[in-house]
């Protein structure tokens, strides 16, 4: 009908045109962002995932320990503990070709206090040095000034894997009917390294043998 297209032309007249503003109204500050090209996002994601890969990588392969234990004879307290020690293939060339290896098995008992750090009581550490001579194809594993001999890897790996009745606390350091928290764990230093294999411990986890933190209760 004419007066419905008469009031739609009206309307039409009136409305202001796409993307101006009305009158008496500010107007908007607008900030025009770059886009984001494509190769910028590639490059985020491809760091992201080498980041990802690269925590992944330097993870230290576990020695599993297989059982831990304390107690007190002849006014000592005796650590006696177990741990699956298998070398990677990359610490078995190395002591092929010569290079020596430090295993650390290191020690910590402590007494929980309420609302308050825990009472470090004692600590305890010893370190193997294991080494093969291809003269006699031989491993050497010595602490200190002692040392002894195997002929398979295998006999290395049990031998250090083993803490027999090692004293670690002296009974004076404990007292009866407390509850003490113990933990042991056994890890290769690979701050002992020469240099340049040192840098390979940092890149690859071949290079990272460790073990948690095995905790257990000790009431003496």
């Amino acid at each position: 009908m004419w007066w419905v297209r008469h009031t739609t032309l009206r309307q039409r007249a009136l409305r202001p045109a796409f993307g101006a503003r009305p009158a008496g109204m500010p107007p908007i500050l607008r900030i025009d962002r770059a886009p984001v090209m494509p190769w910028r996002r590639f490059f985020c994601a491809l760091v992201v995932l080498i980041a990802v890969c690269g925590a992944t990588r330097l993870a230290a392969d576990e020695i599993p320990v297989t059982s831990a234990s304390l107690r007190v004879e002849d006014g000592e307290v005796r650590l006696t503990a177990d741990f699956n020690v298998s070398l990677t293939p990359a610490l078995e060339q190395a002591l092929d070709k010569g290079v020596p290896l430090y295993f650390t098995i290191d020690f910590e008992l402590q007494r929980p206090r309420m609302m308050w750090f825990p009472e470090k009581v004692a600590t305890w550490s010893i370190t193997y040095r294991v080494s093969y001579s291809s003269l006699t194809r031989q491993y050497r594993v010595s602490s200190g000034p002692l040392g002894q001999t195997f002929e398979a890897l295998g006999d290395v790996e049990r031998f250090i894997g083993h803490v027999a009745s090692r004293p670690v606390a002296s009974t004076s350091d404990v007292a009866k009917g407390v509850q003490y928290e113990a933990a042991v764990r056994m890890k290769l230093d690979v701050n002992q390294l020469p240099k340049p294999f040192q840098v390979n411990a940092l890149a690859s986890r071949e290079w990272q043998l460790a073990s948690d933190w095995y905790r257990f209760g000790f009431a003496p």
